[in-house]
């Protein structure tokens, strides 16, 4: 019933607009958006459903379609029914990841409408009722109210299931007067690493965002305008990123930036994004300057920051693996991004040791974009060697993951048994190729997304996403986290409207 409830939300919120002309119009658009609504609702939920076949779903589709074309809507209708019936398969797909409703409620729900006849057309009287004059919509406050239930029920951060079908064709929106969009176009810029020790995270990224963006443009886009995306490579050096952000802004007119990976090349980048009021969309780093209070005005952030990432592993290895806190120790890259992990071990450390000084932590470093770990591993040995020989247990690293795989190679053999946790940045697919074949027993890498092995919605929609426009390419977090990322910026581009700018 709550269900049902927060779909209600959405209609009287979808259908507070201008009215399209006659009571007659409107209740014609009122029962084609419930019917969308109700039909996405199945295709979503029994798409999630991985032993419904997918040419019953095909099926539907196509019968839902040729109803569309029946009806004959005009553009705004086109809009509404549209828009209902992806909100619609959004739903189906959060309801049985929420396991609100089960898979064989789902089969049941797509039979009913393989037996049923799907009609967009309301029961009317033969000749329309005179025109009245539609009531006013209701006021702001009312759907702000209504708004903390459909929030809470189904909150709108999934992509389009993988059978997305786009029963009508919206016209391209007026061009707005913003730098970045045109009539056809929305252009984004990201600057990223797409050489050096850390390219195979630019690389993923870019590849999530860019997936993203071709399922939501097959779809029709955004208010009629295609997304698309401009990489800049700065290498992870902070020396060139302010080139790299010049170029995409006052060259390539980008509306914004997503997906800026690395925390030195942030400090950089942000200002100058900062500076000329520029979207600055989830960024790949854990670095404080995204997390300020009261938030920047432009700054949008997803991901969790590499403090709480570390604090999450200490308390994971004292309290579940019983290590003691004097017994780990850090491996860290030698600037912001080591030192905001660090940090977050220290204070972790302070909350389940009140004797723990991060003065007392040991902590082994290296130079940002190199490999060479050999001071980090020969401080390492003469640490062992000066204290009992199994001393250190756990290394929290804070590292690139070509970097990092060095580190576990040469200190491993010599202390065996040894954990290694990883926060997220590091890119888990990149670090176990540079480890190789050698089992990777005792490496951890923590994550701030779902799993990819998993069977959620978005799991499911990101993976038959990536087959379809990235096909060759095989699921990986830091791909997975760029989607989730272009996800969330599509749909708050939806929600701002056709006149498109930053402020709004």
């Amino acid at each position: 019933m709550q269900f049902r409830v927060a779909l209600a939300v959405l209609v009287a919120t979808t259908l507070a607009r201008p009215s399209i002309g006659t009571a007659w119009a409107d209740e014609r658009t009122d029962t084609a958006v419930q019917t969308a609504l109700d039909i996405g609702q199945t295709i979503g939920a029994a798409t999630a459903c991985p032993d419904i076949p997918r040419n019953r779903i095909k099926n539907l589709t196509e019968r839902f379609n040729e109803a569309v074309k029946a009806f004959g809507p005009t553009k705004e209708m086109a809009v509404s029914i549209g828009g209902a019936f992806d909100q619609g398969m959004v739903f189906g797909g959060q309801a049985i990841a929420a396991r609100q409703i089960r898979c064989d409620t789902a089969s049941r729900d797509l039979l009913s409408w393989d037996t049923g006849t799907i009609s967009l057309v309301p029961i009317v009287p033969t000749a329309p009722p005179p025109a009245q004059p539609r009531p006013a919509p209701p006021p702001v406050a009312a759907i702000a109210d209504a708004a903390p239930v459909f929030a809470t029920q189904a909150p709108v951060l999934l992509p389009p299931p993988p059978i997305a079908p786009q029963p009508v064709v919206q016209e391209p929106a007026a061009i707005a007067n913003t730098q970045g969009v045109t009539d056809r176009e929305i252009r984004f810029g990201m600057v990223a690493p797409f050489t050096g020790a850390s390219k195979e995270v630019g690389r993923q990224m870019k590849l999530g965002i860019e997936v993203a963006f071709g399922a939501a443009n097959a779809t029709g886009g955004i208010h009629g305008r295609r997304l698309s995306l401009v990489a800049v490579d700065d290498g992870y050096d902070p020396a060139r990123t302010d080139t790299a952000m010049k170029q995409l802004y006052e060259t390539d007119r980008v509306f914004g930036f997503i997906g800026n990976v690395g925390t030195p090349t942030t400090a950089v980048a942000l200002p100058y994004a900062m500076s000329r009021r520029a979207l600055f969309f989830g960024a790949v780093t854990g670095t404080p300057l995204l997390r300020a209070d009261p938030p920047d005005r432009y700054v949008f952030n997803y991901r969790a920051s590499d403090a709480e990432e570390t604090a999450a592993v200490v308390q994971y290895l004292v309290k579940i693996r019983r290590i003691k806190p004097d017994q780990i120790a850090v491996f860290a890259q030698q600037d912001g991004f080591g030192d905001a992990g660090f940090e977050g071990v220290a204070t972790a450390l302070r909350g389940v040791a009140t004797a723990s000084d991060p003065g007392t932590i040991p902590r082994f470093g290296y130079q940002r974009n190199t490999e060479d770990v050999d001071a980090a591993v020969t401080a390492f040995h003469q640490y062992q060697r000066l204290h009992n020989p199994n001393q250190i247990r756990a290394v929290v690293m804070v590292a690139t993951y070509k970097a990092a795989a060095k580190f576990i190679e040469r200190t491993r053999d010599k202390s065996p048994g040894l954990t290694y946790t990883n926060v997220s940045l590091v890119g888990s697919t990149a670090l176990a190729k540079e480890l190789g074949p050698k089992p990777t027993l005792g490496v951890i890498v923590t994550q701030v997304v779902p799993p990819i092995e998993g069977y959620s919605s978005v799991v499911l929609n990101y993976k038959a996403a990536l087959e379809k426009h990235a096909p060759g390419e095989a699921p990986d977090y830091v791909s997975f986290e760029g989607f989730l990322q272009a996800n969330l910026l599509i749909e708050g581009l939806r929600r701002t409207g056709p006149q498109l700018d930053t402020e709004k």
